[in-house]
């Protein structure tokens, strides 16, 4: 018999580590199970995943269900009936744990769901369909003595209803099939009826088998790995809130496993952990070995709570060679009423401290989030948040809208907040008591613009005189959302070059508006303002810094006047070593993709040098220089 855990994932770098620990653990129970995994992304058209399931021909179906492909995967699910008729469907994931009744009501070709955590439930399962199936037990098969322990560990579970032994047609092969003993499902019996049985035992984590035997398949792709379950805080909106209990892997079984990645120089590992610095030791423990360890390749993203960080932690950070890890740090909002009403403990003092901290070291991406949507937020206080969180300099700001999870107290509090929301995943808000439709849009066009201009990493030199320019940081990406709105510039996929055309122009036409303002009042323009001269250096200093472009911005200046300096800058090896020993013996050609020498607003050059890359941002090196007209020399500023 074969099974196969299919997982259609949102892009092609992502991977579904449940699908391949549920199969890694039920080959420890039965050896010489026949379970494949299928991996698709919603990318792909319905009708090749279709066709690739068909070819494998399965006899028993498990999907993997979040609110991200639970719509490809019903389509999916209704398409494999009609080709597979007899292959048993199984869904399992948290878009379907919460609710599984209705999703069996609803969806009659689904025999039934795994509720939880899927790794054991998944296993007696398989022995379950094994033993219907007895001439295909595999070699080595230790179905009864697991079906005993767990006969012994099942609590609150129904009885399997089952049809008379002498039924026949479709439904008399299946009705040799005992559920009866298997916690933590929801299924449809043989009568039809739909029976739910109690929870499934939590595993200890080191009961689960390491999963990557090889990295085959997993080249360019995102690593995932889990050395703990759960999470001790109780955030409203978010599922781990319904487990409070953290179970945490060994590091005698979690330091090999990460030594196997660096072996395999794996690009990144990204640990799943809900809050991985809940336990110190734990933390610490995998820190050290980490910097001990490091290939100077491999980079580990942890989800962490900043504000928990003690000085030690602080101080480990800080050895690190920079791209080691990356941090996600969840703020959500820095407003006390919300923070308090979304039941999140955060001391905000103590994770901007260690945010700065952090960020002085310069070797570690901080990611920041933000939601918008929560109880007692409205436009004006997630602005608020907003500026907040900026001024915490995060590599990245992410703007998220709060989904309203199936399960989570926030749907509970769904009246309490007159919170309307998608009816389609992922269940996005809409409105709140506090947040009106109108307000949400708004706040759709500012996500666009720190995703663009902010997050992007383009702009870096560009922001900071924005900065100057506009009294509150949410006021740029206010600004630049509405002239994108006003120019029907939004929806657009804009190419790179385009995005700096149209930040020029924005600039250009606040800048006149501003000076007829000045007119209209009768009022002098404030001195120590950025000029439209500043901004276009910036822009073209941030352009070259990321790369040797071909092309250039129609606002970028003529360059052809200063082509003598150029050529005298490159031919200078001899008297200015500082700058150009690293170029020595490549010819013009060749030293045009290494480095970009341009002229100024300001009248002074700078060098990007493409050689000497900031192993944190990846931009090119810089350095400006004055070319000294009298003199002919070059003199470093």
């Amino acid at each position: 018999m074969k099974f196969l855990l299919a997982a259609i994932n949102a892009k092609y770098i992502h991977s579904n580590p449940g699908v391949y620990s549920l199969r890694a653990f039920a080959r420890t129970k039965i050896p010489g199970a026949d379970i494949e995994i299928g991996e698709y992304t919603i990318n792909h058209q319905m009708d090749l995943i279709l066709q690739d399931i068909y070819r494998r021909k399965p006899d028993f179906i498990g999907f993997s269900c979040y609110i991200w492909n639970i719509s490809y995967i019903m389509e999916i699910v209704r398409d494999v009936k009609k080709v597979l008729p007899e292959a048993e469907i199984w869904l399992g994931g948290p878009e379907v744990s919460y609710d599984a009744k209705k999703v069996l009501t609803r969806e009659p070709d689904v025999r039934g769901i795994m509720r939880g955590e899927g790794e054991l439930t998944f296993t007696e399962l398989v022995r379950a369909y094994l033993q219907r199936e007895k001439t295909s037990v595999p070699d080595g098969y230790t179905g009864e003595s697991f079906r005993g322990q767990a006969k012994e560990e099942t609590s609150g579970c129904a009885k399997n209803t089952r049809m008379p032994e002498n039924a026949e047609g479709e439904n008399a092969h299946s009705d040799r099939l005992d559920l009866s003993q298997i916690p933590g499902i929801t299924y449809r019996a043989a009568n039809g009826e739909i029976e739910e049985h109690g929870p499934q035992r939590l595993l200890s984590l080191d009961e689960i088998p390491f999963y990557y035997d090889d990295m085959a398949g997993f080249e360019n792709r995102i690593v995932y790995y889990e050395s703990s379950r759960g999470c001790p805080f109780s955030c409203s909106y978010c599922l781990s809130s319904i487990d409070k209990t953290v179970r945490f892997r060994s590091l005698d079984l979690v330091l090999p496993e990460l030594q196997f990645f660096l072996d395999h120089k794996v690009p990144q590992v990204k640990f799943v952990d809900r809050t991985f610095n809940c336990k110190r030791e734990h933390t610490l423990g995998i820190w050290r070995y980490l910097v001990e360890h490091d290939n100077g390749i491999t980079n580990f993203h942890f989800e962490v709570s900043a504000d928990i960080f003690d000085e030690e932690e602080l101080e480990l950070i800080g050895k690190m060679r920079p791209g080691l890890i990356q941090l996600e740090i969840g703020v959500q909002s820095t407003n006390p009423d919300t923070i308090r009403e979304i039941h999140r403990h955060m001391d905000l003092v103590k994770l901007k401290r260690a945010v700065d901290r952090v960020y002085d070291y310069r070797n570690t991406h901080q990611h920041l989030d933000l939601i918008a949507g929560l109880p007692y937020e409205n436009y004006e206080s997630f602005m608020r948040s907003l500026d907040d969180v900026y001024r915490m300099r995060p590599d990245q700001l992410q703007m998220g809208f709060l989904k309203v999870l199936k399960g989570s107290y926030m749907e509970e509090q769904v009246a309490a907040y007159d919170l309307k929301y998608r009816g389609i995943p992922p269940y996005e808000v809409l409105s709140t008591k506090w947040l009106p439709y109108s307000d949400v849009i708004r706040l759709k066009g500012v996500e666009d613009m720190v995703e663009v201009y902010y997050n992007s990493g383009q702009f870096p030199t560009t922001m900071k005189l924005l900065e100057k320019r506009f009294q509150r940081p949410s006021e740029i990406f206010v600004n630049l959302a509405e002239y994108y709105e006003k120019n029907g510039l939004t929806g657009i996929s804009h190419s790179r070059l385009a995005r700096y055309e149209i930040l020029y122009r924005f600039l250009e036409e606040d800048m006149r508006e501003e000076e007829r303002d000045h007119v209209t009042a009768a009022k002098v323009p404030e001195t120590g303002q950025p000029s439209l001269a500043d901004f276009r250096d910036s822009l073209m200093y941030d352009l070259y810094v990321r790369e040797n472009i071909k092309s250039r911005p129609s606002f970028a200046s003529d360059q052809s006047p200063y082509k003598k300096e150029v050529r005298e800058f490159f031919m200078a090896e001899e008297e200015n070593p500082k700058w150009l020993t690293d170029y020595a013996g490549f010819d013009s050609r060749q030293m045009a993709k290494m480095a970009h020498l341009e002229h100024m607003e300001d009248g002074t050059f700078v060098l990007f040098d493409y050689k000497k890359r900031d192993p944190l941002s990846g931009n090119a090196g810089a350095v400006r220089f004055v070319y000294k007209d009298g003199e002919e020399t070059w003199q470093m500023k």
